[in-house]
């Protein structure tokens, strides 16, 4: 019984990091279209792709990728899912999390 057991919480624990890891690309991306959104005109970018990476945990490996176009600001934020052990080794997929806003007028 005792192995039946120990696999099933760790397959529990691995599911919750594969929603914990959904959960920060998420937050990311919105943390990175507020910051893109508030900056000015000619800095967006690079402000939404720091801002999309500075609060994420050191252990979640990723990238943060930020348009601007037509009014809007979109983020993607993308991550890799580790295994067991945050900032060990991770699975071949990649998590996205998604984001947008409508650009704030400068004056």
């Amino acid at each position: 019984m005792l192995p039946t057991i120990l696999v099933t919480l760790i397959v529990l624990w691995q599911l919750v990091l594969v929603g914990y890891t959904f959960t920060l690309a998420g937050n990311a991306a919105d943390e990175a279209v507020r910051a893109g959104t508030a900056a000015g005109p000619g800095e967006r970018q690079g402000v939404c792709r720091q801002a999309g990476l500075d609060k994420l945990p050191s252990a979640w490996s990723g990238s943060a990728g930020c348009e601007t176009g037509g009014g809007y600001v979109r983020a993607t934020v993308t991550l890799r899912v580790p295994v067991l052990f945050p900032g060990s080794v991770g699975f071949p997929f990649e998590v996205e999390g998604h984001a947008g806003a409508v650009e704030e007028a400068k004056d």
